[in-house]
């Protein structure tokens, strides 16, 4: 004799998740779905401790970090994993990326190539191997 449960998640009266939905899917599959949630929170939370860290100067670029806060906030999920990694590697080819976000290299080179595109990005050739890094502001000196 088996138990069925009969749950389900509406919203506006339209049923979002039902419990046919989740277990219809394997415990793997679940479990896969709950830490890339996780992971796209810790990055969530590692930006706000830095706009903590700083105070209200979240429109200024942080002194530690190349890429201002608002800046960061504003782009994708994706975007900003690949660029926060950079920005703690300080300068690094796709591979050394993927390795740190756990995506394929050919994925962290289409986003990096991204990130180079839209201005947020240098990048720079030696031999085969592509490296890309944040060009940190110099602060001009005033006469």
């Amino acid at each position: 004799m088996g138990l069925t449960f009969c749950t389900s998640v509406k919203h506006n009266g339209e049923t979002i998740v039902s419990n046919q939905e989740i277990l219809g899917r394997k415990p793997v599959q679940i479990l896969e779905k709950i830490k890339e949630n996780l992971e796209k929170l810790n990055e969530k939370m590692e930006v706000m401790i830095e706009l903590q860290k700083h105070g209200r100067n979240e429109l200024q670029p942080l002194p530690d970090a190349p890429l201002d806060v608002m800046t960061l906030l504003s782009m994708p999920d994706h975007l900003r994993k690949t660029a926060m990694t950079v920005c703690r590697l300080g300068r690094a080819t796709a591979e050394e990326v993927s390795e740190q976000t756990h995506r394929a290299r050919a994925v962290e080179s289409a986003y990096l190539n991204q990130l180079v595109t839209m201005g947020h990005m240098q990048k720079e050739r030696n031999g085969r191997k592509a490296y890309f890094y944040v060009e940190r502001e110099t602060k001009k000196e005033e006469t």
